[in-house]
């Protein structure tokens, strides 16, 4: 996938002026009426929008940002706004611009699974969690199950689908959504059994081949931006211009243009403000692996795909209770293997709600980084402002080790710092 400027023919300079020109004068408030600036945002939320619709990621952040400009404090424009960072790649901006529409509108569903899934691709996972549970009301059970898997919490995705799918009614949507949960939980045998539900065996074969692939992302954002068809690009965060506790409407001739990435072809955006084209269900390009059939409902679902014809002689699964297999941890050939003594430095891997987030992190851990095979996982529960976390961390190293080991797990887009050791001892998980 190529990568392209706003505007190849133009300098950075230039076209800061082209922008700044489109409304001379928005600094000074007395120059425009109300209505008048009012006029002009919806003008520009169209156009962003129509830009969405063609996934024209320049187009599409560039009128956002002049349409949150003119009115700052219209939850609707922020939220178009944080549609067009996700197309762009951009998902730190977009988790800023779908904060501050979610403050302006608490309660909004869409807005607030497209908060969470920016914030798990930006690699914030404790605040995807807080955004899925504050707001599970306004969010269907199938895409609050899909998105706390990908959160790397697939344990707590099945058991919130699982009794859903059970019930009379249930539909493919939530069936392929738990197949894929089950898979990156590493129940494989399950989500083959669920996912042939709704698929021919042939197709359920190549389903569990493509999930494989999925399960082992090389970096944090991966796996969010394969289901958006999307290439994460280098973020420099929203521009100060468009803070939400800005007084009011600023010119936007200070915004540089941001590189952004040549969208593949047409899919629906998530949760556009005008109406998004029907779901297509070609294969969706992501940046390593390919995912194939992984679409966005208009209704900002995250499902999986229908098969064209149902599944002929396929029985419902009888057993309520699902089987976990033991699935053997495998290492990347040719891994670089971290030389490391003895000592008294840990690298934390992170803090999470409980032990069982834990285990799933740490899953999800030693998959993207290979260079922790071998090592057991450590764990030590913290109360910090009334709350308990559970800090994950593996360790007994020498510090020299203990940095080589984390500079190489961020290297893979994982996130850690070093720490001396304060009480870890082996987790619960890893002593059973």
């Amino acid at each position: 996938m190529k990568t392209k400027s706003l505007n190849a023919g133009l300098s950075a300079l230039a076209l800061c002026v082209a922008v700044g020109g489109l409304y001379q004068g928005v600094a000074a408030a007395g120059e425009r009426s109300a209505a008048q600036l009012a006029s002009a945002a919806r003008d520009d939320a169209g156009k962003a929008s129509k830009a969405l619709t063609k996934r024209d990621a320049a187009d599409a952040v560039r009128y956002a940002e002049l349409a949150v400009a003119m009115q700052p404090q219209s939850a609707e424009y922020r939220a178009l706004l944080g549609q067009a960072y996700l197309l762009a790649g951009r998902f730190a901006s977009a988790s800023t611009a779908f904060k501050d529409s979610l403050s302006l509108s608490p309660g909004d569903g869409k807005v607030a699974l497209n908060l969470a899934l920016a914030q798990v691709a930006d690699g914030d996972w404790q605040g995807a969690h807080r955004t899925l549970d504050g707001n599970s009301g306004a969010i269907s059970v199938s895409d609050r199950g899909l998105a706390l898997a990908l959160a790397g919490d697939p344990g707590a995705a099945v058991d919130l689908m699982l009794p859903i799918a059970r019930q009379p009614g249930a539909d493919a949507k939530l069936r392929q959504n738990l197949a894929l949960s089950l898979a990156l939980a590493g129940r494989w045998q399950d989500a083959k059994v669920v996912a042939s539900m709704d698929l021919s065996p042939t197709e359920a074969d190549k389903r569990m081949v493509e999930w494989a692939a999925f399960a082992r992302p090389t970096g944090r954002a991966d796996q969010v931006a394969s289901l958006l068809g999307v290439s994460p690009s280098n973020d420099p965060g929203q521009p100060v211009a468009l803070a939400l506790n800005a007084s009011a409407p600023v010119a936007l001739a200070a915004i540089a243009p941001t590189p952004v990435v040549e969208a593949p072809a047409p899919v629906p955006v998530i949760a556009a403000v005008v109406a998004a084209p029907a779901p297509v269900a070609n294969p969706m390009v992501a940046p390593s692996p390919q995912v194939s059939g992984i679409v966005f409902a208009p209704r900002a679902e995250v499902v999986q795909p229908l098969p064209v014809k149902p599944a002929v002689g396929i029985a419902p699964v009888k057993s309520r209770n699902f089987v976990k297999p033991l699935v053997a941890t495998k290492t990347t050939p040719g891994a670089a293997v971290v030389s490391v003594g003895k000592g008294n430095f840990f690298v934390q891997l992170g803090a999470y709600d409980s032990a069982g987030v834990a285990r799933d992190g740490w899953a999800r851990a030693s998959r993207a980084y290979s260079g922790f095979a071998g090592q057991a996982p450590q764990g030590v529960p913290v109360t910090v402002a009334g709350k308990t976390f559970y800090r994950l961390s593996v360790g007994g190293f020498d510090e020299a080790g203990a940095k080589r080991m984390c500079s190489n797990y961020r290297a893979k887009g994982g996130r850690c710092f070093v720490r001396a050791g304060a009480g870890d001892t082996a987790a619960n998980w890893a002593k059973r």
